[in-house]
């Protein structure tokens, strides 16, 4: 689905008539969405100073997510000392906005604070250097801390993205320091990573803060694998962690036995414990732990990030939809931001046209076309880089963006 610079004449600019809508996923190690998004607006304005232009930022739950949440609801960043997937002290970055009531409006008397968490922040794959990266010494238990210093300043709203972890310790760490013990056989406290379910044989509930469990989860959760199994956790996610074969099947036989520990726990205050609900063996397992010990929701990142910034609203209000990210190709079509978003943009109204800007268009971009999204443009092929450093240098990228836009929005 390339197109050519002669095809960009199809797109009309008449600001009179048509309303423009630019919510940009960020171009990973360039820009982020806000700086992508107010890239293309102002190549648009160049075209025509005139046109009708509204900005909003975008996420899938992801890398991005709390940025894009932060500058669209005018939250505010927090830094809190938490440890990392091997216990060494690092700082970890989220953020606190004002969640509204949508029964009732937008009203400030409606509002509660929210935590917007990356749980790789404080647990994810590019903490741990490639040479010590093994699930069975990982732990999530930094993640648990952050919620703690969310709740104590407010939070009793989270909306968490679970993506890029490091861990496969089926979220126990997190649930440790949130007040649960988890037990061996002598009612010492088992080791932190996945090692530690091997010798699992209690679970302990009754530290755990009640008014914390009953706080609102949304999950950002863009994979349905299950707990256990061939398409659970360990045998799909534990590899490319730094698992080897022999120690992915002794996880998934840990696994099953923590989550029939789990059914145990919790069955006189919880709904029936089903280690294979889409979904719940996200990130190591965080899934299943958010579901089951914190009754998280486990929702498509896009989703949430549609229903928390109002981005509905600005859909309804537009002609055309710009959006993008750094490389469009096959993956995309899986569910990132961009197609999230046409879904989205296609359920409001079949007539609205939706336009991809991106970095690169890869092998499979054509296959959005399917899910939405009507034309895609890429800088590459406009502009030619010898060096890779200089394509990606952040000035450039916004640069290029916003060329690429003023050229396709030319009248």
């Amino acid at each position: 689905m390339k197109i050519t610079k002669t095809q960009s004449k199809t797109i009309p600019i008449d600001s009179t008539v048509v309303k423009y809508l630019v919510a940009m996923d960020s171009f990973k190690g360039s820009l982020s969405s806000i700086e992508a998004a107010n890239a293309v607006k102002e190549g648009m304005l160049r075209a025509n100073p005139d046109a009708i232009v509204d900005v909003c930022p975008l996420a899938d739950g992801g890398e991005g997510t709390v940025e894009a949440l932060i500058h669209g609801m005018n939250g505010s960043f927090q830094s809190v000392k938490v440890s990392d997937p091997l216990g060494k002290t690092i700082d970890c970055k989220y953020g606190i906005i004002h969640s509204f009531s949508s029964d009732t409006g937008n009203d400030e008397c409606d509002s509660e604070l929210c935590a917007v968490i990356e749980a790789a922040e404080a647990c994810g794959l590019y903490l741990v250097p490639t040479d010590k990266r093994n699930p069975l010494y990982t732990t999530s238990y930094g993640l648990g801390e952050v919620i703690l210093d969310a709740f104590a300043k407010g939070c009793r709203k989270f909306i968490i993205g679970i993506g890029g972890s490091s861990t496969n310790d089926g979220g126990i760490g997190m649930i440790e320091a949130l007040g649960a013990h988890f037990l061996d056989k002598d009612g010492n406290e088992i080791s932190r990573g996945a090692i530690g379910l091997k010798n699992l044989h209690s679970i302990d509930v009754s530290g755990m803060n009640k008014e914390l469990c009953r706080c609102s989860f949304m999950i950002a959760c863009d994979v349905d694998n299950p707990l256990c199994g061939e398409n659970g956790c360990s045998q799909i996610f534990a590899r490319q962690k730094g698992a080897d074969d022999d120690s992915i099947e002794k996880m998934d036989r840990w696994m099953e036995h923590y989550a029939d520990l789990t059914c145990d726990t919790l069955k006189e205050n919880k709904e029936y414990i089903d280690k294979d609900y889409p979904g719940t063996g996200a990130a190591g397992g965080l899934g299943f732990a958010f579901k089951y010990y914190l009754g998280g929701e486990l929702k498509p990142g896009i989703d949430i990030v549609i229903k928390e910034t109002g981005l509905l609203e600005y859909i309804k209000n537009a002609d055309v939809i710009i959006t993008g990210e750094g490389c469009m190709d096959s993956q995309t079509s899986m569910g990132k931001a961009p197609v999230g978003l046409a879904r989205a943009v296609k359920a409001c109204d079949t007539s609205k046209k939706v336009v991809a800007l991106a970095g690169k268009l890869g092998e499979g971009a054509e296959e959005c076309k399917d899910y939405g999204i009507d034309e895609c443009y890429g800088i590459t092929d406009y502009i030619h880089y010898d060096d890779f450093a200089e394509y990606m240098d952040s000035k450039n990228a916004y640069a290029n963006l916003s060329k690429l836009a003023e050229d396709i929005f030319k009248t």
